[in-house]
């Protein structure tokens, strides 16, 4: 049976450190799936220094789209798995997914969100059919106030969802704050 803990908190915050460390203390050999795409110098550093932080024996999968398709296949390699992170996950289905969202109309929002959340529904059905260790690191962006950005607004919005849905079907929950995990759950 699948165990899935869900890790979130800030920029920042130590929660991939923490994630990490989970998947250490499980003593195997871990996968790691990273759904950053580096577009940019400053993503192509962070990316580097994830990396370099992390086990060699880990396993890298780079894939954001479509990642419930891989996952039977990585628990034939693998007990533990850390998925960093769902706000790149999101962020890249929605500049993949073809909507001008500044100029949309709240049901193509909504669709969006669907196609989003299935894409999440369908990597925890694929987890729970495993019996994998399955750490999920997210970025909690719902604690300021509201953005006057209308993209920013759907984004946290979308995020904030979806955190609530992998929430609902981990089995732990930790928020993380300053390197300092809180048990919320589980």
């Amino acid at each position: 049976m699948s165990q899935v803990i869900l890790v979130t908190g800030g920029a920042r915050s130590g929660k991939s450190n923490f994630a990490e460390k989970l998947c250490k203390e499980q003593n195997n050999n871990t996968a790691y799936i990273a759904t950053s795409i580096p577009f940019d110098d400053e993503m192509k550093e962070r990316v580097k220094k994830h990396k370099e932080s992390r086990p060699q024996n880990w396993k890298t999968y780079e894939i954001y789209k479509d990642i419930y398709t891989i996952i039977n296949d990585i628990s034939k390699e693998h007990k533990t798995v850390i998925l960093d992170c769902v706000t790149l996950l999101v962020n890249n289905l929605m500049f993949t997914y073809e909507i001008d969202i500044d100029n949309s109309t709240q049901d193509e929002i909504n669709e969006l969100e669907k196609y989003i959340k299935e894409q999440v529904e369908k990597l925890i059905i694929e987890i729970k059919k495993t019996n994998l260790y399955f750490v999920i690191v997210t970025n909690e962006l719902g604690l300021g106030g509201v953005s006057i950005n209308k993209l920013t607004r759907i984004y946290t919005d979308i995020i904030g969802r979806i955190n609530q849905q992998i929430a609902t079907h981990s089995d732990e929950v930790y928020f993380v704050v300053s390197g300092i995990p809180m048990k919320i759950k589980g």
